[in-house]
């Protein structure tokens, strides 16, 4: 099995901007592989995350970004392509966009957005992964006309340094068939939204949904977000390694608490991540 890789689920918070920006020069210092940001425009004691993000490429060297997951019905699809695209050439290539179809939706009407159904809110999704790719693959122009997005002769650009993996927080049946048939990468949350035995659901739905599309099921990243049990490294990794073998997650998003969130990064980078490597070598 290939090793796996670990980042830091972090959270935007503008209450303490030091301590925010020094989990993710922590993750960068300390050799973890990504630094995933929570987005949630709504949420008046978060930062911005793409401003957030392009902050931090400035201040870090490796470590890969990921929105976990982007705000669909608040970002617009080729506004959201060019932040994309513009932070992975900035950054040299370290982006990946988590995409999510919505949540929170007396939130996201207060900002100004769309109040979606649930086959809406897919159906939007559909229709960004969509206009996404085309913007990013080269497109002198796009046309593509949808129910949710009406795009006319948009010039996309610029191009992504990389091809930037577009992975999916999904739960529901529909959206893990979408996830299998376009996307990346699966980027859920294991807790209250998803059970162990949901998560195994989940891949088997994708795998099934990634070859009806002739594609193969190792085409899509398996990441997922996880909440620490404990601060003890050796039981972290235990845990780790559970979800790996078990769950079939290749890549593992710790969630950072509230207690020492700094120095909680580098035990992760320091020692929970070659501990974690050094079982799968």
């Amino acid at each position: 099995m290939t090793s796996p890789e670990i980042g830091a689920f972090i959270a935007p918070d503008a209450t303490d901007p030091a301590t925010t920006l020094g989990q993710i020069v922590a993750a960068d210092e300390s050799g973890l592989d990504l630094v995933a940001v929570q987005d949630h425009p709504y949420q008046r004691r978060f930062f911005d995350t793409w401003t957030l993000l392009a902050y931090a490429a400035g201040r870090t060297e490796r470590v890969r970004l990921v929105t976990d997951v982007a705000n669909l019905p608040l970002r617009p699809p080729v506004v959201l392509a060019k932040s994309a695209a513009s932070l992975d050439v900035l950054s040299d290539g370290r982006v990946e966009l988590g995409l999510g179809a919505g949540g929170f939706w007396d939130a996201i009407v207060s900002a100004g957005g769309p109040r979606r159904n649930p086959k809406e809110a897919v159906d939007a999704l559909v229709e960004a992964i969509g206009i996404l790719r085309d913007s990013w693959d080269g497109h002198a122009a796009i046309n593509r006309h949808g129910q949710h997005y009406d795009i006319g002769g948009f010039h996309p650009g610029p191009h992504p340094a990389h091809r930037i993996g577009i992975w999916l927080g999904a739960y529901g049946p529909r959206m893990l068939r979408v996830t299998g048939r376009l996307a990346d990468g699966w980027l859920p949350s294991l807790g209250d939204h998803l059970s162990q035995e949901d998560a195994l659901l989940g891949q088997a739905v994708i795998d099934e949904a990634a070859r009806a599309a002739g594609r193969s099921p190792e085409d899509v990243i398996r990441a997922v977000n996880v909440t620490p049990t404990g601060s003890d490294p050796r039981r972290l990794v235990d845990q780790l390694v559970q979800i790996v073998e078990d769950l079939h997650f290749a890549t593992v998003l710790v969630g950072v608490p509230r207690d020492d969130p700094v120095g909680f990064v580098r035990r992760l980078g320091e020692e929970v991540a070659p501990a974690l490597r050094a079982h799968f070598s």
